[in-house]
């Protein structure tokens, strides 16, 4: 938590919800808003993965059933309810809160999901904390996630985060299940998913009675995560200031990452099978690729193939030979109309103010010369 530079902090509605008061947990909230600003004063960005819309607006409206048109009423009250309390956690520390609702649809499907990336990543350009759901309002099982472990998992991924921290009612992984078996073994770091590790996962907590969740999910959202190059952490939140709690010591399951966020993502953009077409460049344009640059439109010779926006293109210098490849921030037929002229004139060609780029340096992997 101290050398992460992005955290994706997911909070279980076991956790959120007071099911005696029927209303959020104010005081514990307030305390983990008061860690999220700690970890902001030390130059980190924080995003958010908050459960308890359903429970909060199934409180609300002193709801019962579980059928889905009531589940997305609930959904519906749940969210303002929600985003109110976390407007008022974080406004005694200066922070805002920006609401992100997703379905699955969002991160898996490319256009989507740089969408989704762009809006995350102007959020913490403008100091606001993102808070993540997923959109339950009008999502159905067939584009649910289903948990919101998974869905902090791909928050990770689209934020690009160093560490997700998934704090629940259990304090990390452990060889058995521990309210079961005494001799259960706590694991406070895992270098490895192993199917050993996978297996040791058990369900959700029944008493909790309104996640969905358990340690199975948990890993599973693990993997994911470090996919992405991102470290996972497994916490409890029973405790008030649980992030501070982590950092004083308290217990808790590390599970590692082969690589970092940057490395994964630019591995995934080099393992491109079928690039959906070729932009040719300028010699001044290579140089400045490999001088660590972006690829701005003065620098595109010509385009080839039929690509839409955050499709994979090649890159070929003035020898016609294959220097790299990329995510193109336009499709094949706007970069036609704006190549080889000045990031000033991409409004007035196309209609719309959008990136400065061709090519971000992020989305850009160069091969070795």
């Amino acid at each position: 938590m101290t050398q992460a530079r992005r955290v994706v902090i997911k909070i279980g509605s076991s956790l959120l919800f007071d099911a005696d008061r029927r209303a959020v947990a104010a005081d514990w909230l307030a305390s983990l808003a008061a860690d999220i600003a700690a970890l902001r004063r030390q130059g980190r960005e924080a995003i958010v993965v908050s459960s308890g819309a359903v429970a909060l607006g199934r409180g609300r409206l002193n709801l019962s059933t579980s059928r889905l048109q009531d589940k997305q009423a609930a959904a519906a009250v749940g969210q303002t309810l929600l985003m109110h309390a976390w407007e008022e956690a974080l406004a005694p520390h200066g922070l805002m809160a920006g609401q992100v609702l997703l379905t699955r649809d969002d991160t898996e499907r490319r256009r989507r999901w740089l969408n989704g990336r762009a809006t995350l990543e102007a959020l913490l350009s403008h100091g606001v904390v993102p808070v993540v759901n997923e959109n339950d309002t009008v999502a159905t099982e067939e584009i649910r996630y289903g948990d919101n472990d998974r869905l902090a998992a791909r928050a990770a991924q689209l934020g690009r985060a160093d560490l997700l921290i998934l704090l629940s009612d259990v304090d990390g992984l452990y060889t058995a299940d521990p309210r079961r078996d005494p001799d259960a073994r706590h694991l406070p770091l895992i270098e490895r998913l192993s199917p050993e590790v996978l297996a040791m996962a058990s369900g959700a907590n029944a008493q909790a009675g309104v996640g969905t969740g358990g340690m199975a999910t948990k890993l599973a959202a693990a993997q994911i995560a470090a996919s992405a190059g991102c470290a996972t952490l497994i916490a409890s939140g029973l405790t008030a200031h649980p992030l501070k709690a982590v950092l004083d010591g308290a217990r808790a399951s590390l599970i590692l990452a082969p690589a970092t966020p940057m490395a994964a993502w630019k591995q995934w953009i080099a393992g491109s099978v079928a690039p959906g077409g070729a932009l040719a460049l300028d010699a001044g344009a290579v140089a400045a690729l490999h001088a660590g640059k972006s690829l701005l439109p003065s620098g595109v010779v010509a385009v080839s193939g039929d690509f839409g926006k955050g499709d994979s293109v090649r890159l070929t210098g003035p020898d016609g030979l294959r220097i790299g490849v990329g995510l193109a921030a336009y499709a094949a037929d706007e970069i036609a109309l704006i190549r080889g002229r000045h990031s000033d004139a991409i409004e007035s060609l196309l209609g719309y103010r959008g990136p400065s780029v061709v090519i971000h340096r992020d989305d850009l992997v160069l091969e070795d010369r």
